[in-house]
């Protein structure tokens, strides 16, 4: 009997605040949604704003009960969201503070930005001075009296590590993680000065000022401490000490409490020394942040979106209203103008791609179960909904998406993929399953091969299903009878995901990097070739002589297999967020990341060719020695034609407008004017390669 089988898989709860590296890849565009974690209101408004993995969504919660998008614009790596009049700051990590202008709801503009040395973690603003809680870097006070051009003012260091701030009268209570709650001077906010620690359990997460008290989360539940005497704070109460306790916001008498795993809780503390629960909300699934404004509770929840509950009666909460936001991107599958996002939690979701630099979001399928796999033929997607089975979905309206069909499978469905009438489901525990979709409305299970260990992912060319098995490596089955399908070979190791083509097979071996197999002789498979890379290899794509590897927190590695026995790596995208699957087409690689939505990149290993003709348009000739200003010629047709100046290895250094383009900050050396390439399957009109001189 086999044993059961643990999903492997690591989830990733928020975005990861880091700039990109990359080597011969670009980013083009992308689709940066993901679970909801941070939260913010403007109740005068009746506003809400909330995170969305890279991104933040303005919400008019005028109605609780019926949440509407009103922009998805606001494109960053929020940590840590707080209101200043028509402002949002955003604590953004590494790129800083951030201050955007959200006068208007519908079409927020980034007014200013600045560096607070390590990541942003959280910020609070009082008056015209913002502050901000910044890992290692302690609390950095920042002037926003000029938004478009804040100023960093003054520091406090050696606070530990600051992940959250609050901020009343003279002093800012930052919570420091395992260094406790820290009590700092800001009266002079030129030289902030720490004047009072208090060690409330092992993690002080969250933290909350009312009055003489702070309310600070920890891993054991609420705490309150007492601050009336800043140099002297000193804990007053506790509640429900076995709780993690990530955030509070208090209002009234009450404490609302994000407890992670535990909902949210609603705690009395009309006697700060004796805090008690009164009332308590399931939530669906972890409990990221609390706001609240009069009789609701806005609650983030990762994986679910933002949750209303009705708080009025505070001893029986109840849920007033949800919008549902992304969750984690965990596999693609590219069709013409389309690609289809298995994310999670929150079923398909599909994205218009004709203009990769601009992807949008047209439609989406919430599955019953947790989407991990997908695969697209015709006007149909095929899901692999883990414990719902296949799902059978219906695009040929892409902006409505709707279920025809669906199989139930006895494991977990993982992987997928569809040849003709049969889709082939890797389905963990449950082996290979073998599925006729010839009618999408009534798809039947027609056959099934028992793998001897764990079916993750799955390849079909011809006649053969490439299952990859985990520990039991790389089984290679003989479907060319459904009904019947049956092992002809196999290889040893570890495989997650597998990708085929021609005598080739390429193995993303989880902890072992990617493996090259000769699958020519199914019942002898061979090793040729090898690439390892730290980290843990998802998702695999082949395309022409290049293969796509989805590395986990090592990013996107493109590997040049021409020589499949001495497989090279000729280009990465590494944002430092989770990769777990890709598709490549056209030229492009579209990366499942994991809690930052879909990243398209397009890779230049094989650098810039200039066109036979480089002055084929234009009115006249362009010079080709440059000094300071790049003119840019209006292109002979009324289409608008995108440009952009390559170096010399094919990386976008910048965009190019009609006209005088600023070149004298570049370093002196080779570049290319690329015309045309901006929109998908647009051939560049031309490239022409210039020399910038000093």
């Amino acid at each position: 009997m086999k044993k059961s089988v643990v999903l492997v898989v690591v989830s990733v709860l928020a975005a990861s605040a880091v700039a990109a590296d990359s080597l011969d890849c670009r980013l083009v565009g992308n689709w940066p949604f993901g679970p909801t974690t941070y939260l913010a209101l403007d109740p005068a408004r009746n506003l809400a704003f909330c995170t969305s993995g890279g991104a933040v969504y303005v919400l008019d919660v005028s109605d609780p009960a019926r949440p509407v998008k009103l922009s998805e614009s606001i494109r960053t790596t929020p940590n840590g969201l707080c209101r200043r009049g028509d402002q949002l700051l955003v604590a953004a990590g590494s790129a800083g503070l951030e201050i955007w202008d959200a006068a208007v709801p519908s079409s927020p503009s980034l007014l200013g930005r600045v560096s607070t040395s390590d990541g942003a973690c959280d910020v609070a603003v009082l008056d015209n001075r913002a502050y901000v809680a910044a890992s290692d870097s302690g609390l950095r006070i920042v002037d926003v009296s000029d938004p478009a051009d804040p100023r960093e003012v003054g520091f406090c260091g050696g606070l530990g590590f600051a992940v959250s701030v609050a901020v009343q009268g003279s002093y800012a209570y930052v919570g420091a993680y395992s260094s406790g709650l820290r009590v700092v001077d800001v009266s002079d906010p030129t030289n902030p000065r720490e004047v009072g620690i208090c060690h409330v359990a092992r993690m002080a997460i969250g933290v909350e000022v009312v009055g003489s008290y702070a309310y600070v989360g920890s891993d054991s539940g609420l705490r309150v401490v007492d601050v009336s005497d800043p140099a002297n704070p000193h804990e007053a109460g506790c509640c429900d000490p076995t709780h993690l306790a990530l955030t509070v916001a208090v209002q009234g008498s009450y404490a609302y409490v994000g407890a992670y795993d535990s909902g949210l809780r609603v705690v009395d503390v009309s006697d700060p020394t004796n805090p008690h629960e009164v009332g308590l909300y399931r939530t669906p699934s972890l409990a990221m942040d609390v706001a609240v404004g009069d009789s609701y509770a806005y609650v983030a929840y990762s994986g679910s979106g933002l949750r209303v509950v009705d708080v009025s009666d505070p001893t029986s909460p109840q849920e007033a209203g949800v919008f549902r936001t992304p969750d984690v991107a965990y596999g693609v599958a590219v069709l013409d103008s389309h690609a289809y996002v298995a994310d999670g939690a929150t079923g398909l979701r599909v994205i218009d791609v004709s203009d990769p630099a601009t992807p949008q979001e047209v439609g989406f399928y919430d599955t019953p179960g947790a989407a991990y796999g997908v695969a697209v033929q015709g006007s149909h997607v095929y899901v692999a909904d883990l414990d719902s089975g296949l799902r059978v979905v219906d695009v040929s309206d892409p902006t409505n998406p709707h279920e025809v069909g669906f199989c139930d499978t006895p494991g977990l469905a993982y992987g997928i993929a569809v040849q003709d009438s049969y889709a082939y489901v890797a389905d963990i525990a449950g082996g290979l399953r073998v599925i006729d979709v010839s009618d999408p409305a009534t798809p039947q299970e027609v056959g099934f091969y028992d793998t001897p260990g764990a079916a993750y992912g799955v390849a079909v060319q011809g006649s053969h299903a490439y299952v990859a098995d985990l520990d039991s490596g790389l089984r290679v089955v003989d479907v060319s009878d459904p009904t019947n399908p049956r092992e002809a070979g196999f290889y040893p190791g570890t495989a997650y995901g597998v990708a085929v083509q021609d005598s080739y097979a390429y193995v993303a071996g989880y902890n072992t990097g990617l493996h090259v197999i000769d699958v020519s002789d199914p019942t002898s498979m061979q090793e040729v070739g090898f690439y390892d890379k730290p980290g843990y290899a998802f998702g695999v794509a082949v395309l022409g002589s290049h293969v796509y590897v989805a590395f986990y927190v090592a990013g996107l590695r493109v590997i040049d297999v021409s020589d499949p026995t001495n497989p090279q790596e000729a280009g990465f995208y590494d944002l430092s967020s989770a990769a777990y699957g890709v598709a490549a087409a056209d030229g492009y690689a579209y990366v499942a990341y994991g809690s930052v939505g879909l990243q398209i990149v397009q890779f230049y290993g094989a650098g810039v060719e200039e066109s036979s003709k480089p002055q084929a348009i234009g009115p006249r000739l362009e010079p080709t020695i440059v000094r300071g200003v790049l003119f840019l010629a209006e292109a002979s047709s009324r289409k608008p034609q995108a440009a952009s100046l390559l170096d010399i290895g094919g990386r976008k250094v910048m965009g190019l407008n009609v006209g005088a383009n600023d070149v004298q900050r570049l370093a002196p050396g080779v570049y290319f004017v690329r015309e045309g390439l901006g929109v998908r399957g647009e051939v560049p009109v031309r490239t022409r390669k210039i020399v910038v001189t000093r």
